[in-house]
């Protein structure tokens, strides 16, 4: 049995962050069913690369699903969702605050409908504030929540992760909420709940010592490149053949065997250099006494040299390392699967990994209202099954 197996979870977002917390409710058992509209469908469908028409993100995203089309703004498709709402334990959407509300598919009325209804409500800037009713991206959020400012290299223009990362940010902190909510539920007799996500605040709750530092000593943090301001050394450093490894050389042990392994023991005995405070001090010089040695070296002497001195290190991976790595196909990280068209196509494993009930990709993502007539049997909604269709 899968960890979420029975648990019944509807998701009424698109694109990225209410999506991305449907998928990781469903690889661990829960029955999703993603309502879209109808025709277009998910616009992931259509992001980044096509193949046969369909994005092959969409197939990651949206595995272990069941797509049913409803037209929320119609008085039927709003009707749908309130039968599927009636019977489901989570709810999750992403719309702009309000927009819910107006359908008339608000908390206040979606909770009186079903009191143990969860509710995952995520957006730019969360429901409430003065923000709230503004339209928010995760670009917009990663740069509220001061990831934005800190990206890039001194001077220069600060730029963006190359991934949606607020956007799933906010998705597995939503996912913890629904968790928390569950239990409480359950353990504690509780009632359902919803569970308000904010992008930016899903970010600045990652930004580590960022705000007691200003308020400690006035220091606004600003952009080190590879670097990682306050702890020494780690950064990435050139190699004879024009790579880069990243070296952590951060612990104080670790620290006295690096430079043995690059020949500068006198670094290593030297009590100033003991502790990381230190360091930081001098690390100027201490990045370029191992950057000295590694222009000496290829990449991968340098990944081996230091290995062998249990010195943390490693090479900046491409997707093609990514996808040939050993350790990636030893704990199953790079899979391959097959889409609802019959294609075969790898994609990334699920995380993370449980003992005893792992999660898995029990079948591909859907065709747009692939499953509009399944419901007649799935055990919810307790309706007529042509409801289903709906705006489909």
């Amino acid at each position: 049995m899968n960890a979420l197996e029975g648990l019944k979870v509807l998701e009424l977002g698109q694109l990225i962050a209410g999506p991305f917390a449907g998928k990781t409710l469903a690889e661990f058992g829960a029955d999703v069913i993603k309502v879209e509209p109808a025709g277009v469908g998910d616009p992931l469908r259509k992001w980044r690369l096509l193949r046969e028409g369909t994005s092959v993100w969409w197939e990651v995203q949206s595995r272990n699903k069941r797509s049913v089309c409803l037209d929320l703004r119609s008085a039927e498709g709003q009707a749908a969702v309130r039968a599927l709402a009636a019977e489901a334990d989570v709810l999750i959407e992403n719309f702009k605050p309000g927009t819910l509300e107006g359908w008339g598919l608000g908390w206040e009325q979606l909770h009186a409908l079903n009191p143990r209804l969860i509710m995952l409500r995520i957006s730019g800037y969360g429901q409430t504030g003065p923000y709230r009713d503004k339209p928010g991206f995760g670009v917009l959020g990663e740069s509220m929540g001061g990831l934005r400012y800190l990206s890039g290299e001194p001077g220069r223009v600060p730029v963006r992760v190359g991934v949606s990362l607020g956007d799933t940010l906010a998705a597995l902190h939503g996912v913890i909420g629904v968790l928390t909510a569950l239990h409480h539920r359950t353990a504690h007799g509780g009632e359902g709940q919803f569970i308000d996500v904010a992008l930016y605040e899903s970010v600045f709750n990652v930004m580590e010592s960022l705000l007691p530092e200003y308020d400690a000593f006035g220091v606004v943090r600003e952009r080190a490149g590879s670097a990682l301001p306050g702890i020494a050394p780690t950064n990435a450093y050139r190699c004879s053949d024009g790579h880069y490894v990243l070296v952590a050389g951060n612990g104080d042990s670790i620290f006295r065997r690096l430079m043995g392994a690059i020949g500068r023991t006198d670094l290593a005995r030297d009590p100033q250099l003991a502790h990381n405070d230190g360091r930081v001090q001098r690390v100027e010089e201490i990045d370029a006494a191992i950057e000295a040695w590694t222009l000496g070296r290829s990449r991968d002497e340098v990944l081996a040299l230091l290995d062998a001195a249990g010195v943390p290190v490693g090479r900046i991976y491409t997707v093609a390392d990514i996808a040939a790595d050993p350790q990636y196909l030893a704990r199953q990280m790079i899979v391959e699967a097959e889409t609802a068209d019959g294609e075969r196509l790898k994609v990334p494993g699920v995380v993370p990994k449980l003992s005893a009930t792992p999660g898995r990709i029990a079948h591909p993502a859907p065709r747009l209202g692939e499953h509009n007539d399944d419901l007649s049997g799935a055990g919810w909604p307790r309706r007529r099954h042509e409801d289903c269709k709906v705006g489909a």
